[in-house]
């Protein structure tokens, strides 16, 4: 880096002599030589090197200047939205920690797979204690977070297993980052909650991965507040609401003027906009989420009316919420404030298009009558548990399945968030995650905890304590996996092999082997409700394990089952933990899954040859499993 431009007395291009006096590229000015280190070919590499080469460069290259910022971000531009713009900040040591950062956390996501691999998909599996690892490292966590979305966003057809224990780390983190916001929100006085910021946070504890942000929805509501005011300004244009600036609370108090208020907002969010309640699929989740309810303009009770009556208040009318029975309401004082007399009120019905009932009418929403208490407004904290028990009951309704139990999880932290002494809710939670065999040491917090609250439950609180302590045991001595050998000879009749993917002949779904037996090995119920007896060859044939493309896992009858004519991705959210690479025809099997049927990667090479006539002579020993994912790769290039 320190040659001269030209020689003492050599010959320039134009045959003049040059100056005698040497050039180095380090005598020109800082600023040409920053311009120059921010050339986009070169990385941090390089940086480091021309740094060692004198310390006229050294300094140029200093931690706070410009040449370190640049490697930072041209490398990782998500973290920009993190540094104010020309801040002085100390870019070597970023670039190092965010460095470091990366390689950890790949470390760990990388290890999961060899750790808690199972050929059953478990319903709701939580890994509890390999994020518990990432946040005991002390990393920053935005510099985790985009390590993590880094990964994910890379091809999107390689490093499936990767992407698929990348993800569930995330979610993790996300959600506990959620959970600090809301007990944050909680410990607010409760005149400074907001019901529209909680929404938002249960909104986005139930969706992590979801780009949902208080800023994004607020402005959404700031617009439907436009479009009101411009009615107002149509029917009064001296209307106070329309000198509210947004962001502010001011209160219109005379009745007649709110009553406008109240008229234009029924007619802009139910005619204009056709906000409606969803009466024919009512126990969706999506009803409860309030970015969805803004996105599909459908909801529930609950739902709408935080919509309806954060509309209200940025316009001037104050509506409280009112937790009435099996319908939730809001209402709207007809007389000077301080009055709860339930007859000085008119209730306004969100989700029957903000219709306006009184105290009488209320009943015959619900059929039968209710006590004076049930027409009081609630505060905040009652608004967001009322909304999280909708969900809780929604996910106990489900049907067993992965989002069922996903949702009963969440709605469940949740609810122990803001009412941490449930004595109900914890039990629930002790024995759900039991039942999903997930996470024994949190049980046996739960556990202790519900034994210090209620003694009474004792019963019940030892029988799960002894059998997670079973359980517990159980996970220190794991048993080794069955290997499963195509050449056996008790395995001979099974024609498929992991990686293929197949068509159901009855049923017509697409799905892709994970695992086969050479025999059904269900229980005599399943069978019989299954109607296997039915099969020319009924239980005495092989059987595949297969996820579908629907999201469900099946146990297929070989009979059932064919090669796909035209081989396509399966969207099923297990298919990182079995495999690491869509090839076009088929799935690659894992480190994981390769070692669990160690013949049939070959088996499958050869099946996709055959097929479908797509791999090249070039593509090398197609009769040999591939014992890694990058191999793998390489063995089948199609």
């Amino acid at each position: 880096m320190a040659t001269s431009v030209a020689g003492e007395g050599q010959p320039s291009l134009n045959g003049t002599i040059s100056d005698p006096q040497t050039k180095k590229l380090t005598d020109l000015p800082t600023e040409l030589l920053e311009y120059i280190l921010c050339f986009p070919v070169l990385q941090h590499v390089d940086i480091c090197n021309v740094s060692c080469c004198c310390k006229r460069l050294h300094d140029v290259c200093h931690g706070r200047g410009k040449v370190w910022g640049h490697q930072y971000k041209l490398r990782w531009p998500r973290l920009q939205r993190f540094y104010r713009q020309n801040e002085s900040c100390d870019w070597l040591r970023e670039y190092r920690t965010r460095h470091r950062v990366g390689i950890q956390i790949r470390r760990t996501v990388e290890s999961i797979s060899k750790r808690f691999f199972t050929e059953v998909p478990c319903v709701g599996q939580v890994l509890g204690d390999s994020f518990a690892e990432i946040e005991s490292l002390g990393m920053p966590e935005h510099f985790c977070e985009d390590e993590l979305l880094f990964i994910l966003n890379s091809d999107k057809r390689k490093s499936l297993t990767l992407k698929y224990y990348a993800k569930k780390i995330l979610y993790f983190l996300r959600q506990q980052n959620i959970l600090r916001s809301l007990k944050t929100f909680l410990e607010q006085p409760a005149e400074l909650q907001s019901a529209l910021e909680g929404a938002v946070l249960v909104d986005q504890y139930c969706n992590p991965l979801a780009d949902v942000t208080l800023e994004n929805i607020s402005a959404q509501l700031d617009e439907i507040a436009e479009k009101v005011k411009k009615m107002l300004r149509i029917k009064n244009p001296s209307h106070p609401s329309l000198r509210i600036a947004q962001g502010h609370c001011s209160v219109v108090e005379d009745f007649e003027l709110q009553r406008q208020v109240v008229c234009a907002l029924n007619s802009v969010l139910y005619e204009q906009l056709q906000y409606k309640g969803n009466e024919c699929d009512y126990y969706n989740p999506l009803n409860s989420y309030i970015h969805q309810v803004l996105l599909r303009r459908t909801g529930i009770p609950i739902s709408l009316s935080v919509l309806y009556m954060t509309l209200a208040r940025k316009l001037g009318v104050r509506l409280d919420p009112v937790n009435f029975p099996n319908h939730f309401l809001l209402r709207w004082c007809q007389k000077p404030r301080g009055s709860e007399d339930i007859y000085d009120f008119v209730y306004i019905d969100a989700f029957g298009k903000g219709k306006q009932l009184t105290a009488k009418e209320c009943e015959y929403l619900i059929g039968h009558q209710v006590t004076a208490d049930y027409y009081s407004a609630i505060s905040t904290t009652e608004v967001l548990l009322r909304m999280v028990g909708n969900l809780l009951n929604i996910g106990k309704r489900g049907e067993g399945n992965e989002k069922s139990y996903q949702l009963l999880r969440d709605s469940l932290d949740l609810y122990l968030t803001i009412n941490p002494d449930n004595v109900q809710y914890l039990l629930l939670q002790a024995r759900l995650y039991f039942h999903l065999g997930i996470w024994p040491e949190k049980v046996l917090d739960i556990l202790q905890h519900i034994q210090a609250l209620d003694p009474s439950q004792h019963g019940a609180v030892g029988y799960l304590v002894q059998h997670t302590l079973e359980h517990i045991q159980h996970k220190k001595h794991p048993s080794t996996p069955e290997v499963k050998r195509r050449s056996a000879p008790e395995h001979l009749e099974v024609q498929y092999s992991v990686g293929l993917i197949m068509k159901h002949k009855r049923s017509g779904y697409n799905c892709v082997i994970y695992g086969w037996d050479p025999k059904c090995t269900m229980s005599q119920e399943w069978i019989t409700t299954m109607r296997v007896h039915q099969l020319s060859s009924g239980a005495n044939q092989p059987f595949y394990n297969v996820l579908v493309q629907d999201g469900t896992c099946r146990y297929a009858a070989q009979e059932n089952l064919e090669p796909h004519s035209a081989p396509l991705e399966i969207g099923h959210p297990e298919v990182g933990r079995y495999f690491s690479e869509f090839s076009d025809t088929h799935y690659v099997a894992n480190e994981e899954l390769q070692t669990r049927y160690p013949e049939d990667m070959s088996e499958t090479l050869r099946a996709v040859q055959e097929l479908y006539q797509r791999l090249t002579p070039a593509s090398g020993a197609q009769d040999q499993a591939p014992a890694a994912d990058q191999n793998n790769h390489q063995a089948m290039s199609m």
